[in-house]
């Protein structure tokens, strides 16, 4: 995948609406999981 500048989040921007999965099986719905509050996410692809 390439990366271009129209992907890239920019100051006041919108996080864009995803879903993740963590290994426990919670689904994250972003960015409605941090409503209101500053967030952090934290993807870790693991091994190849």
């Amino acid at each position: 995948m390439s990366f271009t500048e129209k992907n890239r989040l920019d100051t006041r921007d919108s996080f864009p609406q995803i879903s993740l999965t963590s290994i426990t099986g919670y689904t994250f719905e972003l960015p409605n999981e941090f409503s209101g509050s500053w967030g952090i996410v934290l993807l870790y692809r693991g091994e190849w």
